[in-house]
């Protein structure tokens, strides 16, 4: 479930930014208190970047060599679209869950 839960972190954060540089996005998901090392990081962006979610582009660095900024796709916003879906469900079938125990108590 986490697996599914950070791409859905991490393909907002850049759909939300347009091009987003990786060290961006850990910073972002550590804003949220979500703590997101490089070594999961960089894997799970090149499947989402090999499975057509995301593309990217080099751009040159004041500070050193160039950097590789991601971007998301058409199918990747789609497939934003599925998981934001599933995870409003899943939180609804939650808050219902604790709901219907705390009624019973």
């Amino acid at each position: 479930m986490r697996k599914g839960v950070l791409e859905l972190c991490i393909l907002s954060i850049i759909k939300s930014e347009g091009e987003v540089y990786p060290s961006d996005i850990i910073q972002r998901l550590k804003q949220t208190e979500m703590i997101v090392v490089e070594g999961t990081l960089y894997p799970l962006l090149t499947r989402l970047k090999n499975s057509g979610l995301l593309s990217y582009s080099w751009k040159e660095s004041t500070s050193g060599p160039p950097r590789k900024y991601f971007k998301i796709t058409e199918d990747g916003e789609t497939f934003l679209g599925g998981l934001t879906t599933s995870w409003k469900q899943l939180v609804d079938a939650v808050n219902n869950s604790i709901k219907k125990k705390a009624k019973s108590k």
